[in-house]
């Protein structure tokens, strides 16, 4: 399977193409928020205790509307979305391209990429809380049916987010085809059940007014906090937009959102507000009481469905912060699994899954309804939505090389309407905020740890082996009879004797004729195209050093690469080659370096990581895997 050269954000679709992309686009990056109206106005004029009458809910209303073309339109829409690495969206496509920008400040770019880790790891908590509040929500409406069915909320819910956890497994290839058509529909009945509502209480329009949205957020005083920390269910799901813009490209998400989005969204968020107008008790749940009885099944059937999308969105937006984390040394190596033949960013990876699986049921039991859920909701999105704003500075700034003035401009009122989001989030935080906060430092602390135990392996290696190019010089004339096969070494670090080889030389007296120092390095870029992929240095006769390089949305394919060594004078014949790997068992000790506990962590991870040869997509029967033994 080769890897895409270009992005679809890189390209101009238009006419049929445009089409296509925009309802992928709508299944795929629109989910997530597209399904807020099932719980935003329950938890604004319920949980956050805003008085349930006619002003207040004009107002309400008309903070959200205006909070989507904030938050959404003009932030991400029109700044962010120009903020890409090259094509590609995402915090820690961000965070690599901000830490580009800082050149040679060393300890900027650290902390740079440490935003960028703490974004990712805000995120994956996120991975947890939208699946089960999404699920959660829909089928609540259970309840409205009947209260008959109230104590099958909880099973109906594990049992769903179960069989979606399960399936993935055998890919999103022929789902994800019904993905934007089902959207596409959920929309429309956003926009129609909404517009009927508006028909009947006209009043509600009055929440188009901005000024309504100023009144009701300065006559909450310091209750206003309370009432942003519930509308700003409203606006999650918007870093999915940026997250995703790779699929897609620019122009369907912006189109998408535009055209057809925000405005089925305004219309059902007007239409609660006016059927609260009308009705105070709808209150109970402002969504489903906008269906006639006969059709609150269809209803829950149909919101299901479209939860069960948004879900499958973040949990694939998981596999693939995963691996892009995998490969800017964030995390070990984890079992990839490609599940499509055509489409690279249709991956799965088991450990991922699992693990995410167990922490999204634990939430819902532990929470047990979508109200409850809606306390941990939130302080995730909107600090990773505040380090988003941070990063997009410095590219703005350091990376655009736009002024100080022009630079803070665009991005200091969008800075200081997250750090409101943050602060009335934060009220949540003894209620279950801390959920994913916890979550978040957890993996923070796995990402650093992980990322610093590998330095001080390599710093290690470094200081303890040979020099390769004098090794080399003087292996030269010891070995006159070789091996007629080729002999591929794999190294973390470039300059010093492979292990592997030290110990094929000592145990079993053999020298290949042709011997291939490999080192792989991973850029912070998302793509390396096929002609700058290699780079080869003639060594000493028989020996070369073969550096293949690899941005962090590329497939690494070492035989692959190796084909292209080639064009610089090495012809390799991949069905006589041998893979020589050296796998580092680490033993931690007293002294400099990290604490114990962290130690012993980076040494549990090694052990576990996954398989060298599956990552490299090598054959496993030309393999040879050597360990030894290194202190840290």
């Amino acid at each position: 399977m080769s890897d895409s050269l270009v992005s679809p954000a890189d390209r101009q679709p238009s006419g049929r193409a445009l089409g296509i992309l925009m309802l992928g686009a709508l299944g795929v990056v629109y989910g997530d928020i597209g399904t807020s109206p099932l719980y935003t106005m329950k938890e604004i004029f319920g949980v956050a205790k805003v008085p349930l009458d006619a002003a207040h809910i004009v107002g309400a209303v008309s903070t959200i509307v205006w909070g989507l073309l904030m938050v959404v339109t003009l932030k991400y829409v029109v700044l962010v979305l120009r903020a890409n690495n090259r094509g590609e969206g995402g915090v820690l496509a961000l965070a690599a391209l901000a830490a580009q920008s800082a050149g040679g400040k060393k300890q900027r770019r650290a902390g740079l990429l440490l935003l960028g880790m703490a974004g990712a790891a805000l995120f994956y908590g996120d991975s947890v809380i939208t699946p089960a509040i999404s699920v959660l929500s829909a089928v609540e409406g259970l309840e409205v049916v009947t209260p008959l069915l109230k104590p099958y909320v909880l099973p109906v819910s594990m049992a769903v987010l179960i069989a979606l956890f399960a399936v993935q497994r055998r890919g999103t290839a022929r789902v994800g085809r019904l993905f934007g058509p089902v959207i596409l529909l959920w929309f429309a009945v956003l926009a129609f059940t909404g517009g009927v509502q508006v028909a009947r209480q006209p009043g509600i329009l009055w929440a188009l007014n901005p000024l309504e949205a100023l009144a009701f957020l300065r006559g909450q005083g310091w209750h206003v906090f309370a009432a942003v920390g519930a509308i700003v269910l409203a606006f999650t799901g918007a870093e999915t937009l940026y997250a995703d813009m790779g699929h897609f490209g620019k122009r369907p998400v912006r189109w998408a959102w535009s055209g057809y989005v925000l405005p089925a969204l305004a219309l059902q968020y007007m239409g609660q507000g006016a059927l609260l107008m009308r009705d105070a008790s709808a209150l109970e749940n402002p969504f489903y009481r906008m269906f006639p009885q006969e059709w609150l099944l269809p209803a829950v059937a149909l919101a299901t469905l479209a939860t069960v999308i948004a879900s499958q969105a973040v949990i694939s937006g998981a596999y693939s912060m995963t691996r892009q984390a995998v490969q800017l040394g964030l995390l070990p190596r984890m079992k990839v699994i490609y599940t499509s033949a055509r489409d690279a960013g249709q991956i799965y990876v088991p450990q991922v899954n699992w693990v995410l699986l167990v922490a999204v049921l634990a939430a819902v039991l532990g929470f047990g309804s979508s109200s409850a859920l809606a306390s941990a909701y939130g302080i995730a999105v909107t600090l990773t939505m505040f380090i988003t704003t941070v990063l997009t500075f410095f590219v703005v700034r350091r990376g655009w090389g736009y002024p100080l003035p022009l630079a803070l401009g665009a991005t200091g009122a969008f800075l200081a309407l997250d750090a409101l989001l943050v602060a009335s989030c934060a009220l949540k935080f003894p209620e279950g905020g801390w959920f994913p906060i916890a979550a978040g430092i957890a993996i923070v602390l796995v990402m650093t740890t992980w990322r610093r135990g590998r330095e001080i392996l390599l710093d290690t290696i470094r200081r303890d082996d040979p020099d390769l190019q004098q090794f080399v010089r003087g292996l030269a004339g010891s070995f006159p009879q070789r091996v007629p096969r080729t002999a591929v070494y794999a190294v973390a670090n470039p300059d010093t004797v492979p292990q592997a080889l030290m110990h094929n030389l000592k145990h079993n007296q053999v020298l290949h004729e042709r011997n291939l120092i490999l080192n792989v390095v991973f850029h912070e870029v998302p793509w390396i195209p096929f002609g700058e992929r290699v780079k080869v240095t003639p060594l000493e006769p028989g020996f070369w050093r073969v550096e293949v390089h690899y941005g962090f949305k590329n497939i690494p394919d070492i035989p692959q690469a190796l084909s292209l060594c080639a064009a610089q004078g090495v012809d390799i014949n991949l069905f006589e080659t041998s893979y020589f790997l050296s796998r580092e068992i680490i033993v931690p000790t007293r002294g400099p370096g990290m604490a114990g506990w962290r130690e012993a962590l980076f040494a549990l991870m090694s052990r576990n990581a996954g398989n060298a040869a599956d990552f490299f997509r090598l054959p496993g029967n030309c393999v040879i895997e050597l360990g030894t033994r290194v202190q840290i």
